[in-house]
């Protein structure tokens, strides 16, 4: 303890920037998980969260009250994790990689620039430029092929509808951080492998992909914590909250706002919210754990 206020005392004028940001997190990140005892309470408006009466695992068990629902939704949650950490991880190093060796380094910024802007299109805008391709009706796609597809009755293209929507969103922004990486490594390694003869795929494979492997890793053990949420905009507003495509989008955030609006079970939600959390942090720890032992240097801790 002694060296602990010693050090602190020493380094006063970091502590003091830090402070801020400390406290920011504090009260925003840390003070209202203080709420998660709702989850085991039966909450009443009247009496409040501390006054409201116990109910142990109850919240629990409504949660998991139909098993076919709750297998259904976990199931679509992580099929829709895993296939949007894939195909968004390799869409990202390789768009990173192709601005990278742009020439005209100004166009480079341009696109960037250019790809970056869908991410902030909320979701509640991004519904209707999704209705305006796929639509019955008046749909793009259908009178540019002469179709009659009728999207919003057939669950099973909305899986790709749905890819194709969170890659178009993100991944011009999730690019910009490889980018970053790739600004740092060392030009003479790419002239070394130039003089030796090594074609530029060559120098790809060999000194591009190594460098972005530790935030490759970092990225991907960071989203395993997010496994089990997903984006309310995406699943509820594109999709219109249709109930014919519950089968196929129906996930545990969307589901768990659906339970809202039909009752205000706020103890349920918050149930709901601390099996994620518990599920994302035990998956965490083990993925760091996995890395810790292949690659040590790569892990979080």
């Amino acid at each position: 303890m002694k060296n602990f206020c010693s050090n602190t005392w020493k380094h006063r004028a970091h502590v003091v920037m830090a402070l801020p940001v400390f406290l920011i997190l504090f009260f925003i990140m840390y003070v209202p998980m203080a709420g998660l005892v709702m989850a085991f309470k039966n909450f009443d408006f009247t009496k409040g969260i501390w006054a409201s009466p116990w109910c142990g695992l109850d919240n629990f068990k409504f949660l998991i009250a139909s098993k076919a629902t709750f297998l259904s939704i976990t199931g679509n949650t992580i099929l829709y994790y895993l296939l949007f950490t894939a195909v968004g991880t390799v869409l990202n190093v390789a768009l990173a990689i192709a601005i990278d060796q742009l020439i005209l380094k100004k166009m480079a910024k341009t696109m960037q620039t250019l790809m970056i802007i869908p991410v902030f299109i909320s979701y509640a805008a991004v519904q209707f430029i999704v209705y305006a391709f796929i639509s019955s009706d008046t749909g793009i796609i259908n009178n540019l092929f002469g179709t009659s597809i009728r999207f919003y009755s057939e669950a099973g293209l909305w899986p790709w509808i749905l890819l194709v929507v969170k890659i178009w969103k993100d991944t011009g922004y999730g690019s910009v951080l490889y980018m970053s990486v790739l600004a740092g490594i060392d030009n003479s390694l790419y002239e070394a492998a130039d003089i030796d003869g090594a074609s530029k795929w060559q120098q790809i494979r060999h000194i591009t992909l190594p460098s972005l492997i530790p935030m490759i890793t970092v990225m991907l053990l960071l989203s395993v914590g997010n496994v089990m949420r997903s984006d309310t905009g995406l699943f509820y507003q594109v999709t219109r909250n249709s109930g014919i495509l519950y089968d196929t989008t129906q996930v545990i955030d969307s589901y768990v706002l659906n339970a809202i609006f039909k009752n205000s079970n706020f103890g349920f939600t918050a149930a709901t919210s601390f099996f994620q959390s518990v599920v994302g942090l035990l998956l965490m720890l083990f993925a760091n754990f996995m890395v810790r032992k292949i690659e040590p240097e790569n892990a979080l801790f």
